[in-house]
């Protein structure tokens, strides 16, 4: 039998002790009813030299792991397509798991009318999750993401130009459920522009530490969805285990992990909001 370490056992009772608390205490009720309609508007100023004049006060917004579900439901998603939109963002961008296990058709079909109504001039893009693969199968995730407006990208790379400067979009299939293709990736990347990474799962770079990313985005982890205080996530998604929320890294490949919107397998929140991301991008200090 394999024998649990000691940070695992602590790691495991304390993920008991809080779930008990939640679960037997007003804890819960705050947990359940109110973290998860705490949507939290973050906001990050990008600078990178590497970034065209053209593109200073380039603004995108992330939103992430919507989980369609009683939890987070097509009215909810409104209410943050409202949000993005009176930021007037420039670029849009969705890194995966829009359904859920439980998620419903009837939540699902209202939920095209939300995503339709998001708009910016250099379009939006959607990558596939995990949970887009699954209950209902990646067929209506495409045809909904395409219905909708969205380019849906796998293991692909664009271009966007303003006024003579471009930059480049990478995209890489989910690591769980399909093929994503590093190499291609390695091969088409150009050191010389600045490169912008949509991927679900934020540990995708592990394998891309010398591939020249400016700025990876990805969600995947709910920020572990329950944390502990001074501990940090009490479970962690794989390929979520290293980087799990916020910015990490530096001019060679920043990482931001977006806490996502809805809820899986556990209709809870705790210590970790969820979120709508904002970057703006400067070429100069």
């Amino acid at each position: 039998m394999k024998q649990l370490s000691r940070r695992q056992f602590l790691k495991g009772a304390a993920g008991a002790s809080i779930l008990g608390l939640l679960a037997t205490t007003s804890g819960y009720g705050y947990a359940r009813y109110i973290e998860p309609r705490m949507i939290d508007t973050v906001s990050l100023n990008i600078h990178d030299a590497q970034l065209p004049a053209s593109f200073d006060q380039f603004k995108i917004a992330q939103f992430s792991d919507v989980h369609l579900s009683d939890t987070f439901s097509a009215k909810d998603l409104e209410i943050v397509v409202q949000k993005i939109n009176a930021a007037s963002p420039d670029l849009i961008v969705f890194t995966g798991d829009l359904v859920d296990f439980e998620s419903s058709i009837k939540e699902h079909e209202k939920a095209k009318a939300s995503l339709s109504k998001l708009d910016a001039p250099f379009g939006k893009f959607a990558i596939c999750g995990n949970h887009d693969y699954g209950p209902f199968g990646i067929d209506l995730y495409e045809e909904t993401m395409k219905a909708c407006g969205f380019t849906l990208c796998k293991n692909e790379v664009f271009h966007l130009e303003k006024e003579g400067g471009r930059i480049q979009i990478a995209t890489l299939d989910d690591l769980m459920m399909s093929m994503p293709d590093y190499h291609f990736i390695k091969r088409e990347v150009s050191s010389d522009l600045f490169t912008l990474l949509l991927v679900h799962e934020p540990d995708a770079a592990l394998e891309l530490e010398t591939t020249p990313i400016n700025l990876q985005l990805s969600g995947h982890t709910h920020g572990g969805q329950i944390q502990l205080p001074f501990y940090g996530p009490i479970l962690t998604a794989p390929f979520g285990r290293t980087y799990v929320e916020g910015l990490y890294g530096s001019y060679q490949h920043r990482i931001y992990v977006n806490r996502g919107l809805g809820t899986t397998r556990l209709p809870l929140r705790f210590l970790a909001k969820p979120e709508i991301t904002f970057f703006t991008l400067t070429s100069h200090v």
